[in-house]
């Protein structure tokens, strides 16, 4: 490690935390969700890179999600096809495989999410994180601790089903003299563990405003202008998100190209029917034991 590399390390290690502290786990936890708060929903035009079994597989990923749990998710080819789609209305779950001529339906949980993400985690933890806010297990106020650590907050959650987690979250720096109420925080890693082991880790890097939607006009004319989702907002986000899951060596890398809060939302955008010709089947991929939200 060069002589720089090494300052700045013992700079960040070093780094003291803003004169006005969070006073307890929940009160950081809410200045949290009060900075992504503006944001009902997210699109973005993406890329994804999967690391895993099967090798590495790079694509192009068109999403949509809306607050708490309604997500789509298309994968596109080089030559603009959809070859998959995963959508999920907060209850049904339904996946569309191109390739494999196959769509499965089922619950909306981690376990048939995981059939297209790779990872074991709810819809509405997805949606979180994308959104730059890390989702919250379930909890008594005693069973969470923060402190700081390494320039940053460290939000720690023991949940039931002896399940644990651990939230990073750094002040923006530009709220460092603000009291504690009013500062901005931007979460860098989640880890979810279920007894002692854990089931995915996220990584939140290069936060940025992201752009406001507009209406959606009918370019006929015909039918009125579709309005935005929620308010106006121009709230961070992560540029990329990395999910892990060290115990299965999956590792899915998510980079927001041109990412827009809040965007129209058309009727029957999370639910989807399947098309002639493909084999379809039911999917009850069991959430017994997964981690409580």
């Amino acid at each position: 490690m060069g002589w720089l590399a090494a300052l700045s390390l013992v700079s960040a290690c070093a780094a003291p935390p803003p004169a006005s502290q969070f006073p307890s786990a929940q009160a950081a936890i809410d200045r949290m969700r009060a900075t992504s708060a503006c944001s009902r929903g997210l699109t973005s035009d993406a890329k994804i890179d999967y690391f895993g079994d099967a090798g590495r597989i790079r694509g192009r990923l068109l999403y949509v999600v809306a607050v708490p749990d309604k997500l789509r998710l298309d994968i596109v080819s080089p030559f603009g096809a959809t070859v998959s789609t995963l959508t999920s209305d907060g209850q049904s779950f339904a996946l569309f495989d191109l390739r494999q001529k196959q769509f499965l339906r089922g619950p909306a949980n981690a376990c048939n999410l995981g059939r297209f993400t790779h990872v074991p985690m709810p819809p509405a933890a997805l949606v979180q994180l994308l959104r730059g806010e890390a989702p919250v297990l379930v909890h008594a106020p005693s069973a969470a601790s923060i402190a700081w650590k390494s320039g940053e907050y460290v939000v720690r959650i023991q949940s039931t089903r002896d399940a644990a987690e651990e939230i990073h979250l750094q002040p923006v720096e530009q709220d460092f003299a603000l009291p504690y109420r009013a500062q901005r925080v931007r979460v860098s890693e989640v880890r979810v563990l279920q007894q002692g082991v854990v089931l995915y880790r996220a990584l939140l890097v290069g936060h940025h405003p992201a752009k406001m939607s507009g209406a959606r006009v009918d370019p006929d004319g015909l039918d009125p202008p579709l309005p935005p989702s929620g308010p106006s907002c121009v709230a961070e986000v992560p540029g990329r998100l990395r999910l892990q899951v060290p115990d299965g060596n999956q590792d899915v890398i998510l980079e927001n190209v041109d990412v827009s809060h809040n965007p129209p939302l058309t009727p029957h955008v999370f639910e989807q029917s399947p098309p002639g010709g493909v084999s379809v089947r039911y999917s009850p991929c069991s959430a017994e034991g997964e981690a409580t939200r």
